[in-house]
């Protein structure tokens, strides 16, 4: 990608052309990539075949996540530069951003088959397969560790395990749910004959819930990593298939896995998916594979000792009941959002490795992302380091990453947060209305999905996104991120 004074365009463009691309590439420098959008356009419309500017203004658009618009810009780039790398490379990173991994490898791929050395593909193209296999970064492969599940014809033939070599050190933050997390699940694995000694039967299961993107799956490898544990992460598309019976054997698997593995940590990303409520209209074959689920853990709660499953979600309330009693997934420990001292120690985390401009303020960048998920700052910190290193590939030019070039992504990004507590409301909060019944107003409450013993159960869920939704509250966040982003 480039900044404004990007490497020419094939075809040489006209000085009026030319003058406007430089003033767009000081504004897009200056973190001012609306204003750069409006001038690359200008330099377009005066030279069609512009293809830096078609690259900048992608790359602008892409700061802003406004995926589609970069997506054509980058596209006619590659329809001008047929064999240029850096196009196809910008596009891998989108399909990146948009979850599209598949999309993802053939982007990165091409990009390095017009330039086989091109360092930035070759790193994110060695990242992504890894994610793709499910290995895990923070995962240590050693010895006759399985780094692949294979799966033919809907049945998986070998289940991936891995070993960590991550701590609660490693982890920013949750200083309440690593001491719950120690309690409950570490002593199990690690010393279940001091729980014996005082009467405490060992359980089998924990659900870790909370908002989406603040480290469930970090919390599990760093769990592994304090009990020397194996662990699976048990992904559900590859459990669930399509044909009767495929899904009960795979879930048996993974768990004939574990057991051979023990000390072993089953991991359930996204648990809700597999073990919903069964009622209504469900399909059979769905509401086979919870049972299946069911009789596994069954196994499990007979024998104890060795295995733990681990179930994360953001939606509890749809979790089956049966899972939830106590000896299964009796215990519940809250991931909440990352607080201003976890933020700051976040940014620093993400940074380490990035070469960044002296006078930079940890302190500020906690307080302009208030109510922020882990994953919303790992991707703020990803994207800066794009950027600028997308810049120095177009220009040749080395730069330190500045505090601009971090708030400037934090100005376009926002919370991914602030809509999920708005979608989650009408599950968890009862709400009032008044509804006009023969002619006479009559309140009716409407009550939320979650029964008397959940609201209990997960009640620090329930006060924060209430708190979330204050109206005092949101006027508060918006005003600090303000005075964060644009003043000190």
């Amino acid at each position: 990608m480039a900044s404004g004074k990007g490497k020419p365009p094939v075809n040489t463009p006209p000085p009026e052309a030319k003058e406007v691309y430089d003033q767009a590439g000081k504004l897009f420098e200056e973190n001012k990539f609306d204003e750069a959008i409006a001038l690359y356009s200008q330099a377009i419309e005066k030279y069609e075949e512009y293809s830096s500017a078609y690259f900048n203004r992608a790359l602008s658009y892409a700061l802003q996540s406004q995926y589609e618009k970069a997506t054509n810009d980058a596209m006619k780039v590659m329809e001008l530069e047929p064999n240029a790398p850096d196009a196809p490379y910008v596009m891998g990173v989108i399909s990146e951003y948009q979850n599209d991994l598949a999309g993802a490898q053939e982007w990165y791929e091409k990009s390095l088959k017009n330039n086989p050395n091109y360092t930035q593909a070759k790193d994110r193209l060695k990242m992504l397969k890894d994610k793709m296999k499910g290995a895990v970064p923070g995962a240590k492969m050693k010895g006759e560790d399985i780094t692949q599940t294979v799966v033919e014809e809907g049945q998986i033939k070998k289940v991936a395990w891995f070993t960590s070599d991550m701590t609660f050190k490693d982890v920013v933050g949750l200083d309440k749910p690593k001491q719950m997390i120690h309690d409950n699940i570490i002593l199990a694995l690690t010393k279940p004959e001091l729980l014996r000694a005082y009467g405490k039967k060992l359980g089998l299961g924990a659900i870790f819930y909370g908002p989406p993107g603040n480290g469930k799956t970090y919390l599990v490898k760093a769990i592994a990593g304090e009990t020397k544990a194996r662990f699976i992460v048990m992904h559900i598309n590859e459990i669930v298939d399509m044909y009767a019976g495929n899904t009960e054997k795979n879930l048996h698997a993974v768990f004939e896995q574990a057991r051979k593995n023990a000390p072993c940590i089953v991991f359930a990303d996204e648990i809700d998916a597999l073990g919903t409520k069964r009622e209504g209209e469900q399909q059979s074959n769905m509401r086979m594979a919870v049972n299946q689920f069911l009789t596994e853990l069954d196994g499990v709660e007979k024998n104890p000792e060795g295995i733990f499953i681990i179930g994360a979600t953001n939606q509890p309330w749809d979790m089956d009941p049966a899972l939830k009693r106590p000896g299964r997934f009796g215990e519940a420990i809250y991931i909440p959002a990352p607080n201003y001292k976890a933020r700051k120690d976040a940014f620093k985390l993400n940074t380490k490795k990035m070469p960044l401009a002296k006078f930079t303020s940890f302190d500020r960048l906690a307080r302009a992302t208030w109510g922020f998920s882990q994953a919303d700052i790992f991707a703020i910190c990803d994207k800066a380091a794009l950027k600028v290193a997308a810049e120095e590939d177009r220009t040749g030019k080395k730069r330190l990453i500045k505090m601009g070039d971090f708030m400037a992504i934090i100005k376009q990004a926002g919370s991914s947060l602030d809509e999920w507590y708005g979608m989650v409301k009408k599950d968890v909060i009862s709400k009032t209305e008044t509804q006009i019944v023969e002619g006479k107003k009559q309140e009716i409450v409407k009550e939320g999905r979650l029964t008397p013993e959940e609201k209990q159960r997960y009640k620090p869920m329930i006060k924060d996104i209430k708190k979330n939704l204050n109206p005092i509250n949101i006027f508060v966040k918006k005003i600090m991120r303000f005075w964060a982003v644009y003043l000190f």
